[in-house]
């Protein structure tokens, strides 16, 4: 796989991920990556690299670009939405060992929510940009990929959908 140069949402050049022994292991041992066969992992592994991120640091922002996602290793990531009239509205925490981000998989390839980090986090972060064209290349991979994804749209779908009906439910007299 021919790594891509990416850029973060300001339009300046991210390193390259460096392929990393600690990362191949967690890859190869994690849930999210349970049957992933070796050269998939390795795909993951070359383009993944660990990210640490302060109390209130904003990880993305709705409407952004989505070129990358994340494994959260420890720490607590806000999902969130703007409401017109309401302001920010919370969607869900993510917490260790939830997977973050899912846009990059889906066109057009833009953020659904904010994330924020509601306490100092660690993660893996994945530049998502060429593995989402391995996927079209390499079918299996990208089976794996989205069978993977899907369940993280599910929970989220489930999470917003529990907040409307929380917020209907505050609203009504």
């Amino acid at each position: 796989m021919k790594t891509q140069e990416t850029v973060n949402d300001t339009g300046q050049k991210l390193p390259e991920p460096k392929p990393n022994g600690k990362l191949a292991a967690l890859i190869r041992t994690h849930p999210f990556f349970k049957d992933f066969d070796p050269h998939q992992q390795r795909l993951l592994a070359d383009c993944a690299m660990e990210k640490s991120f302060e109390e209130g640091e904003v990880i993305f922002r709705e409407g952004d670009p989505a070129n990358r996602f994340y494994l959260v290793l420890d720490g607590k990531v806000i999902l969130e939405s703007y409401v017109l009239d309401r302001g920010r509205v919370e969607i869900q925490t993510i917490e260790a060992g939830d997977v973050l981000g899912w846009s990059w998989l889906m066109p057009p390839y833009y953020w659904q929510f904010d994330a924020r980090a509601l306490t100092p986090t660690k993660a893996v972060f994945f530049y998502a940009t060429p593995l989402r064209d391995e996927a079209e290349n390499d079918h299996e991979f990208g089976y794996e990929l989205y069978k993977r994804i899907s369940g993280v749209m599910l929970k989220r779908l489930q999470a917003t959908r529990r907040r409307l009906l929380e917020s209907s439910r505050r609203k009504s007299p």
